[in-house]
């Protein structure tokens, strides 16, 4: 703790407290304002620093709220640690941030002892005991007790009675546990999560009754997320713990968008392949990234997490997390810790040291080797048992000199698996110990119960080997608690590489396969052996891991990235354009005399692909075919005089023409470069001098890639080519396009006029100035020639799933803006009533000239193809000469008469969003119903 500082130093603490929180940080609520640091690594810095001298100012202040220990937490006070002329000072610490933790089960499990009278006794469980000790937060639980209530009166005195304890309970009614928990929580997520196959002959009855327990499983979910709205409060923190619940951050979010909530899982997450193979996998997977923080205990854990993602969603992983339609999920590796004072502390205890001294009289003369686990499959105690009787056949001068002490608590003992596994053990100990026992000791004992907290503390205290065997375990705490209580005897630990805290206390333990009971055996005498000196220097390594690396930490370092992640989201919303306001762009539609509406095809007006979340239907999704229900809708549109449609697409010709044939409007093929009326012939826009003759070097070199990447494709169009890997194996296909990149960057391309864009999974190679941007303004000019326009085109509704290289089409359209911030420019574009007006309008400037707008992708354009030779003559035919600006000239538009729309891109030029094909159909119906009723 450190020398009592002085009421005047205690004060200084405090003010630099207060000062750093208000004047660097973010505040009691924890929301962005322009004095927080602008990276994220200087806002993580600046929280640690918070948080390590509000630890200071703890050490000098008493915290009543806060429990140091399990059986404080169960009297309900705190032990004083401070002065009680210090109280005035605690009023002026910074408000503590509030944390509702909400987990499957309650710290405490309740007994009914009568009408009114509850027992509360405390969980067992790394969980309970990793979070008992963080004091940083006003916390309060959420969960369920462990005891079925289902009178009245009885949930309103056990809601009182936990209500002292700051818990909160979730009261479930016996089927719903059996379902959801005994059901799909134990029986299908636990071992799926662990690696272990389901026994043979309780499959098919697993998939019989797997939709009853899944449904049971979303309807606790939903009953845990009602509590938690009933008790939340603005700007509180929302964690949500472990594999059951993984429904509720949706079930959250659907409550309040903005909730701050956070998930976290103490379990193994499986690799991909193995996660696939459960029916309700995106579902879970989607329930989950609806979280603004995913946490787990390891990378590894954490990259199969986004493996998951990104091969059975489709998403886009990234360096930070998930990736869905511009919205991020932070997905992170938080390694668990435990209260490692707790455990020093203890040992110094009167009871600890009673214990202590009796257990080395016991085993004066023998090595104490030291098993701790739950009676589960995964601990690995069979394979532990078998290692230390191989150990003792090839090291018979150990027998009489090393016992080995086998903790094993009972769980699920009404479950057949575990009843079979708890006989094992038994056969097995018994074997041994008749083989290698004598009338006065025996080389194991192994008990069936748990210790009490002082008893434990002994034991690891007098250990001079601890064996942990785990086969699949997402941390195992007790390596910790070992080396917690080591500090003076240092003992050797044996860990199990997978184990979590494999990656953590690796560098200290001996690690081993326990399949390999001959590699484990080895590890026994090679530990029972060390030198003292060798022995110091891994005990030291892993005792500062653990005393650095606390639960306490873990918890303020997991909230502190959360409350990262929202302001990162809020600084990543500024850039983000609304959504179209439907209703306004409507009104000014039918205001206008002359409308221009632009379309692009795929994924904007293309049917959704399967709502079931099945990918890979590769053919059908390559068949691009227009919405059915957008068929009377477009020809409404195109019959109406005053309505002009362009269907702009990097598609081929052929697409278009078998999609829009029969309607009366412009298709504007590969990226503008073609252009026909659908009553004309095709025509190109392109600039007579365009070289092509790259085409069969980069063609040959995607003919190799195609080969060579399974379910990838390519597409030859006449202005450019188009890699796609789309439906191959993510990772793989990543690979070769960052392969092919090089390849084409150092090689055929090298001293070419070409553009390379890389989309979310493709790769495409045009000419310079293919853009629909660059096209825009010559396709305009041909329709106003076409069409003998003589009214100015006064609105303006440009729709599309474009890349980001075609964007400049929205940017051509875009009016003059007040020289300002873009983003305070898009902000107050936000609101339909004051959408700015562009410095030209039709009653000031008459038509607009092009000096007016500059029109930067077109003259990019020209200033590129004049250094070109003689064109290769292979184009169809080609417009009339025509002026440069003759398509812009005839736009006389106001800012509130233009709509630039992104479809499913979040991050994007346009002004506005659409979320989907699905609201692009919905609009243009209300677009034709509203003109036809006018």
């Amino acid at each position: 703790m450190g020398k009592v500082k002085s009421f005047e130093e205690i004060d200084i603490l405090q003010e630099n407290l207060v000062e750093l929180q208000t004047s660097h940080m973010l505040g009691n609520k924890y929301s962005y304002f322009p004095g927080t640091p602008s990276t994220r690594l200087e806002r993580l810095l600046r929280e640690r620093e918070l948080r390590k001298l509000n630890k200071e100012v703890d050490q000098c202040l008493t915290d009543g709220d806060n429990w140091s220990s399990e059986e404080e937490f169960l009297q309900g006070v705190a032990v004083p640690r401070g002065l009680g002329d210090r109280c005035e000072r605690k009023e002026r610490r910074p408000p503590k941030q509030r944390l509702l933790l909400v987990a499957n089960r309650l710290p405490v499990s309740a007994v009914r002892r009568g009408e009114d009278s509850w027992a509360l006794e405390i969980s067992v469980g790394g969980l309970v005991s990793a979070l008992l000790g963080v004091n940083e937060f006003e916390a309060r639980w959420i969960g369920w007790a462990g005891v079925n209530v289902p009178d009245e009166i009885g949930q309103r005195t056990l809601t009182r009675a936990l209500a002292e304890k700051r818990c909160i309970p979730v009261f479930l009614d016996e089927e719903v546990v059996h379902q959801y928990y005994n059901g799909y929580c134990n029986n299908i997520l636990w071992p799926l999560f662990h690696y272990l196959g389901l026994p043979q002959e309780d499959r098919l009855d697993t998939t019989r009754n797997f939709q009853s327990q899944f449904d049971a499983y979303k309807k606790a979910n939903q009953m845990f997320a009602d509590v938690v709205n009933e008790h939340y409060q603005e700007g509180d923190t929302v964690w949500c713990h472990d594999y059951h619940l993984m429904f509720l951050p949706k079930c959250l979010k659907e409550y309040n968008s903005k909730m701050k909530v956070g998930w976290f899982l103490h379990t193994p997450f499986p690799s991909s392949e193995i996660h696939r193979t459960l029916p309700s996998r995106s579902e879970l997977l989607r329930s989950v990234l609806a979280a603004d923080l995913v946490g787990f205990h390891t990378y590894d854990y954490a990259r199969h997490f986004v493996s998951a993602c990104t091969r059975i969603l489709g998403l886009e992983g990234t360096p930070d997390g998930v990736e869905d339609q511009g919205k991020i999920t932070r997905v992170a590796a938080f390694p668990i810790g435990i209260d490692s004072d707790r455990f020093i502390r203890a040992l110094e205890l009167p009871q600890v040291q009673d214990h202590i001294k009796e257990l080395k009289e016991r085993f004066a003369g023998r090595k104490v080797m030291l098993g701790v686990d739950r009676l589960d499959m995964i601990k690995g105690i069979p394979q532990k048992i078998l290692a230390f009787e191989k150990f003792l056949e090839e090291n018979g001068d150990w027998r009489d000199k090393v016992v080995l002490l086998q903790i094993a608590v009972p769980t699920r003992t009404d479950v057949p698996d575990y009843q079979k596994l708890t006989c094992q053990v038994h056969e097995i100990v018994g074997r041994i110990n008749g083989r290698f026992g004598t009338l006065t000791t025996v080389p194991i004992h192994h008990l069936d119960r748990s210790l009490d907290f002082y008893a434990l503390c002994a034991l690891y205290a007098v250990t001079d080997v601890a064996l942990v065997t785990s086969l699949r375990d997402g941390m195992n705490l007790v390596s910790y608690e070992f080396v917690a209580c080591q500090d003076s005897k240092k003992g050797v630990l044996i860990l199990s590489e997978f184990a979590g805290a494999a990656q953590s206390l690796g560098a200290g333990a001996i690690l081993v396969n326990p399949w390999n009971i001959t590699e484990v055996a080895a590890s026994i005498g090679y530990a029972l052996n060390m030198p003292a000196d060798e022995r110091e220097k891994r005990h030291n390594h892993n005792f500062m891991h653990v005393t650095t690396h606390t639960s306490q930490e873990w918890a303020e370092t997991f909230v502190s990235e959360l409350n990262d992640t929202i302001v990162e989201a809020q600084l990543r919303i500024r850039q983000i354009p609304p959504l179209l306001p439907s209703k306004f762009a409507i009104e000014h539609y039918l205001k206008s005399n002359n409308r221009l509406l632009i379309l692009g095809f795929n994924a904007t007006l293309t049917q959704p692909l399967d709502a079931q979340g099945r990918r890979g239907d590769q053919l059908k999704e390559l068949e691009l075919k227009l919405h059915p229900d957008l068929k009377e809708t477009l020809k409404k549109l195109c019959d109406d005089p005053k309505t002009t449609i362009i269907i702009f697409s990097g598609s081929d010709r052929t697409l278009l023409d078998e999609n829009f044939g029969e309607y009366n409007m412009w298709l504007a093929a590969e990226h503008g470069m073609f252009l026909r009326l659908t009553k004309g012939d095709w025509m190109t826009t392109m600039p007579e001098n365009l070289h092509m003759d790259w085409v069969d070097s980069v063609k040959h070199v995607f003919e190799y890639f195609t080969e060579r990447t399974p379910r990838s494709y390519f597409e030859l169009r006449e202005t450019s080519l188009l890699w796609n890997y789309k439906y191959s194996d993510v990772e793989f296909g990543r690979l070769q396009a960052r392969d092919m990149l090089q390849h084409l960057w150092t090689g055929p391309i090298s001293n070419a006029s070409l553009d390379v864009i890389q989309g979310a999974r493709s790769v495409e190679v045009r000419a310079v100035g293919v853009t629909k941007g660059a096209a825009i303004d010559r396709i305009l000019g041909e329709i106003v020639h076409n069409k003998g326009m003589k009214a100015p085109i006064d609105y303006v509704l440009c729709i599309g799933h474009f890349l980001a290289k075609d964007e400049d089409i929205y940017t051509f359209f875009e009016p003059e803006l007040p020289p300002e911030p873009a983003a305070v420019a898009r902000a107050n574009m936000v609101s339909p009533v004051k959408s700015p007006k562009s410095k030209v309008s039709a009653g000031k400037s008459g038509p607009r000239a092009s000096k007016n707008k500059p029109h930067r992708p077109l003259s990019t354009l020209e200033k590129r193809i004049s250094n070109h030779g003689n064109g290769t003559g292979w184009q169809p035919n080609r417009l009339d000469s025509m002026s440069v600006h003759e398509g812009s000239s005839v736009l006389v538009l106001r800012g509130d008469n233009y709509f630039s729309c992104a479809v499913g891109r979040k991050r994007s030029n346009a002004r506005y969003l659409l979320r989907s094909s699905t609201d692009v159909v919905t609009l243009l119906k209300e677009l034709a119903e509203a003109s036809s009723s006018s």
